[in-house]
C-alpha cells in the first residue's frame, strides 16, 4: 500500500504534453507584480518624458478656450467647434502617453509566460463560486505568501519614500522661495522623479514573485507516475499497437531490402541457415558491399530471388556467418573480410566471361580462408 501511496504522489516534472494542455486551457505563469512594475515605471517614465509635450498642448488648449470674444460665446455653433477642437487637441495630447500605456500593459503580462489567447480561460467556472473552495483558499499557504508580498511592497515603497524624502527635503524647502512658475516646473519634476524611483522600487517584489509564480506553476503542473505511464500509452499508443507498427516496420523494411536482391552480384549462403547479398561495382565502388542478409525463412527467400535472377550463390558457411554478424545492411564489409570475398568476387567474374565465351572455366572456391577472430559459430 505504501507504494500505490507514493506512486499517487505528484513527484514528476510536467511532460510537454502536459505544459502544452495546460497553456490550451489558459494556464500559464503570470505574475501581477511584475505587470504592475512595469505599467508603474513605464507610466513614470512617460511623463517625465512627454511632460513637456502635453504640458504646452493642454496650456495652448485651455488659452484657446478662456480666451475669447464677446460675439463668440453667444455663438452657439462656434462654441461647438470650440468643444470639438478642445477634444481633439486634448486627444492628441494624451495620445502618446496613452500608446505608451497600451504597450506597458501589453509587455507587463507577456513577460512571463509569452503571448496566450485561449477561450477555455473565458469560460465561467461555477467551481469559482464554491465558497468552501474560497475559504480554503484564503487560508491556504499561498494567502499567506500573498499576505507576505503584501508587508513587503509596503515596507519596500515606506523605505524608498522615506528616503526620498530625506533626499528632497531641502529642494522642497527651496520651493516657497521661487517664484510661482519656477516652483510649478520644479515641484513637478521632483514629483515625476519620485515616482519614477517609486515605481523602480516596485522591480524588487517582481523579482521575489516571478521566481514564485515559476515554482508554483511548476509545482501545479507536476504528475504522478500513474499519470506518467498513461499518457505515455496515449501518445505512443499501447504495447500491443507499438509492437504491431514494430512488425510493419520490419516488413516494410525487408521488402525493401528484397528489392535490391536482383541488384547483387553475389549471394554468399551457410547453405541454408544464413545468406548475404554482396554487390560490388569496380568503377564506382571501393570495396563490397552488403545490400541484403537474413536467417532460416529470409535466407530461402533470397536464394529463391538469387535464382529467378540468375544470380551466382556460393556456399561458405564460415563466411557467410561472419559477413552476417559483421556487417550492417548498406555498408561495406569489414576490412579483414576482403581477401575472402575477392575470392568470391573473382570466381564469380571469370564465371561470367566463361559463359560469354571469354576465358576458361574458373574453379569453385571451395577453400575460403576467414580470419579467426572473425568466425561465428
Amino acid at each position: 500500500m505504501a507504494d500505490d501511496d507514493s506512486s499517487q504522489e505528484k513527484t514528476e516534472e510536467a511532460s510537454g504534453r502536459k505544459i502544452e494542455k495546460a497553456r490550451e486551457e489558459g494556464q500559464i505563469p503570470r505574475s501581477r507584480d511584475l505587470t504592475t512594475s512595469v505599467v508603474l515605471l513605464f507610466g513614470a517614465c512617460g511623463l517625465y518624458y512627454y511632460a513637456d509635450f502635453m504640458f504646452a498642448k493642454i496650456v495652448g488648449l485651455t488659452r484657446a478656450n478662456f480666451i475669447l470674444k464677446r460675439e463668440t460665446i453667444f455663438d452657439t455653433n462656434a462654441m461647438i467647434s470650440h468643444l470639438a477642437s478642445a477634444i481633439y487637441e486634448g486627444i492628441l495630447s494624451l495620445m502618446p502617453f496613452f500608446g505608451l500605456m497600451l504597450f506597458a500593459s501589453i509587455l507587463g503580462p507577456i513577460a512571463l509566460g509569452g503571448w496566450l489567447f485561449s477561450m477555455d480561460a473565458l469560460q465561467p467556472k461555477l467551481s469559482r463560486m464554491d465558497p468552501l473552495a474560497g475559504i480554503k483558499r484564503m487560508f491556504s499557504l499561498k494567502s499567506v505568501i500573498e499576505l507576505a508580498k503584501a508587508l513587503a511592497k509596503v515596507l519596500v515603497i515606506l523605505g524608498a519614500t522615506i528616503l526620498l524624502l530625506k533626499y528632497y527635503a531641502q529642494d522642497m524647502f527651496r520651493l516657497s522661495d521661487e517664484s510661482i512658475n519656477i516652483a510649478i516646473i520644479h515641484s513637478a519634476k521632483i514629483s515625476i522623479l519620485a515616482t519614477i524611483i517609486l515605481s523602480a522600487t516596485t522591480l524588487i517584489i517582481a523579482a521575489v514573485d516571478v521566481p514564485l509564480q515559476l515554482l508554483e506553476y511548476a509545482k501545479k503542473l507536476k504528475m504522478t507516475k500513474q499519470e506518467i505511464r498513461d499518457e505515455s500509452k496515449d501518445t505512443d499508443g499501447k504495447p500491443e499497437v507499438k509492437g504491431r507498427i514494430r512488425q510493419l516496420q520490419r516488413e516494410m523494411a525487408q521488402r525493401r531490402m528484397m528489392a535490391k536482391v536482383p541488384e547483387a552480384d553475389v549471394i554468399i549462403t551457410n547453405p541454408t541457415h544464413y545468406a548475404v547479398a554482396l554487390k560490388y561495382q569496380p568503377e564506382s565502388m571501393a570495396t563490397p558491399t552488403m545490400i541484403a542478409k537474413g536467417g532460416d525463412n529470409i535466407a530461402l527467400k533470397i536464394r529463391e530471388i538469387a535464382k529467378a535472377h540468375n544470380i551466382e550463390i556460393i556456399e561458405s558457411p564460415v563466411l557467410a556467418r561472419a559477413i552476417f554478424h559483421t556487417t550492417e545492411l548498406d555498408t561495406e564489409i569489414p576490412a579483414g573480410l576482403y581477401l575472402a570475398v575477392a575470392q568470391v568476387l573473382a570466381y564469380v567474374f571469370q564465371l561470367r566471361n566463361h559463359r560469354k565465351g571469354r576465358g576458361e572455366k574458373p574453379k569453385y572456391p571451395r577453400n575460403i580462408k576467414v580470419p579467426k577472430d572473425l568466425y561465428f559459430e
